[in-house]
Parts: C-alpha cells; sequence; structure tokens
C-alpha cells in the first residue's frame, strides 16, 4: 500500500523521472569537471602518478606560456566574431525564411552543414581557399585580374584568420537558426495583429516590439550554442591550415589543450588549460543568461 502511495505521489514521481538525466548529468558532465580541476593541480604525466603542485600550473599558463596567450587571443577573436555575426545572421535568416512558401526546404538546406562533420566540411572548403591557381576563389580572382599572383590562404597568418571565421560561421549557424525558426512558428498571430492595431506600421516595428520579446528563450539558446560552439573551435582550423599554423596563426584553446594531452602526454596542464576554457565558457554563459532570460526564468 505504502508502495502503491509512492506512485500517486506527485513529487515522487517528479524525482524519479528526472534521476536518470541527474545520474547521466553527473557522470558525463559534473564529475569530468571536477576531475579537470583535480588534475590541473597535479603534474601527471600518465605514466606515473599525479603529483600535486598547487597552483604552479595555472602560474606558468598566464606569466610564461606564449603559447598559450596566442592562443587565447586566436580564440576570443575567433569566437566573438563565429560567435556574434552567426547569432545575428542565423536569426536574419530564418526570419526571412519564415515567411517563404515551401519553408521546410530551405530549413533542410540551410541547417545541412550543421550536422556535418567538421572536418569533411572543412576539406570541402579547402577547394574554395586552396593556395594556388586552381582553388575556385584564387581561380576567378585570377581570371577577372584582381590579382596576379594567388593569395595564400592556408599560408598566411593574415588570411586564416579570416579563412576560419568564415568558415565556422557557415557551419555554425544551424543550431541556433533551427531554435530561431521554431521559436517564429510558434508566435502569437493575435499579439501581431493586436500590435498592429496599437500603431505598428512595418515589420521592422513587428520584429523589434512583438518578436523579439516573445523570443527570449529562443535567443537564450541561441546564444549559448554560439558562444559554446564557437569557443569549441578546432576541427576547422586544424584542417585548413593546421595545428598550430604558420605563426601560431591557427592555434586555440582547444587545440593547445589536445597537444599538452595527447601530443606531449601532460594531463595535468592539459586538465589547467580545460580549466580556463571552462570557466571562460561558463561566465560568458551566465552574462548571456542574466541579459536573456525572461524574469521568471
Amino acid at each position: 500500500m505504502k508502495f502503491n502511495k509512492l506512485f500517486h505521489n506527485e513529487k515522487f514521481l517528479a524525482l524519479l523521472f528526472f534521476m536518470p538525466f541527474a545520474v547521466l548529468f553527473f557522470i558525463f558532465t559534473i564529475l569530468p569537471v571536477l576531475s579537470s580541476l583535480v588534475l590541473s593541480l597535479t603534474s601527471y604525466s600518465v605514466v606515473q602518478p599525479p603529483i600535486f603542485v598547487g597552483i604552479q600550473n595555472f602560474k606558468y599558463l598566464f606569466t610564461e606560456d606564449n603559447i598559450f596567450i596566442k592562443a587565447l587571443i586566436n580564440t576570443l577573436v575567433f569566437a566573438f566574431f563565429s560567435g556574434v555575426i552567426g547569432f545575428f545572421a542565423s536569426f536574419f535568416i530564418a526570419w526571412v525564411i519564415d515567411g517563404l512558401k515551401g519553408k521546410m526546404f530551405f530549413a533542410i538546406a540551410f541547417y545541412a552543414p550543421s550536422i556535418t562533420s567538421g572536418i569533411a566540411m572543412s576539406i570541402v572548403w579547402l577547394t574554395f581557399f586552396s593556395a594556388d591557381s586552381y582553388g575556385f576563389i584564387n581561380n576567378t580572382l585570377l581570371n577577372i585580374g584582381f590579382i596576379d599572383t594567388p593569395l595564400l590562404f592556408t599560408k598566411d597568418p593574415k588570411l586564416i584568420g579570416f579563412m576560419v571565421i568564415f568558415v565556422s560561421i557557415w557551419m555554425g549557424m544551424g543550431n541556433g537558426f533551427l531554435a530561431f525558426l521554431a521559436g517564429f512558428q510558434n508566435l502569437s498571430h493575435e499579439i501581431s495583429e493586436a500590435a498592429y492595431v496599437d500603431g505598428v506600421s512595418n515589420k521592422f516595428q513587428e520584429l523589434i516590439y512583438v518578436i523579439l520579446p516573445q523570443m527570449k528563450p529562443m535567443l537564450l539558446f541561441g546564444a549559448v550554442t554560439a558562444v559554446t560552439g564557437a569557443f569549441n573551435i578546432y576541427e576547422v582550423p586544424l584542417v585548413l591550415a593546421g595545428s598550430p599554423g604558420p605563426e601560431n596563426a591557427s592555434l586555440t584553446l582547444v587545440g593547445h589543450m589536445l597537444d599538452y594531452a595527447f601530443t606531449r602526454l601532460d594531463l595535468g596542464y592539459a586538465s589547467c588549460v580545460a580549466v580556463v576554457l571552462f570557466f571562460i565558457t561558463f561566465t560568458l554563459g551566465r552574462v548571456l543568461f542574466k541579459v536573456l532570460a525572461s524574469k521568471d526564468e
């Protein structure tokens, strides 16, 4: 009888359904983060037991590791441009596609790159950015007489950043775009009609005063996924220009972390880089949540 009463208790049922997620979240998210934090305070070379060194890894990271500083700057630049531009571009494109006939076809076509391997897509884009006269962009510019010699997209440090940002934006808009498109599908048409009665006179005013307030949850999701995706850039610069690339131009924090983890087998220092990356993305996520979340969230 007591057992049956438990299954009629709403709090118990809610807890029961929540437990699988909570267990998996702890195992695959909380536990790895805590393990990285612990390992970041050690010197751990895989073949030897971890040795506690305190904050020495962090001290070396910020004061002596010039490559880390370069990777941090590259990551911030890539994340800012690809994240911010990708966020606004995906919202604008979702807004445009929502008003088209056959929107599902356009949605699938636009979303497809985001579910394709970054390595595969980067190899495709190498055809465009090839640093010889056979590359699509170089060949076109040579034929119209815009340039005399091929642009070294994959070898010039000044061009590598542009190339990585462009491809990252193209590949990273899909998730936010899908959320925005779903948001447009669920807008209240009654509110829009009432707004036009109250003085809204064009689509732009409707976007600012009617659509955006209703889409705050989707805007929050799109912003968070854009930021986390931008800070995890690794495959695109690796394939396009190699990692770290000429003058470390394509090196990112993820690339720096993986170099220490799997090439130098220094998991203690790699965990230190991972912890810094985690706190950067976590902090930005909280800032975005404060800015975009509704008052009742």
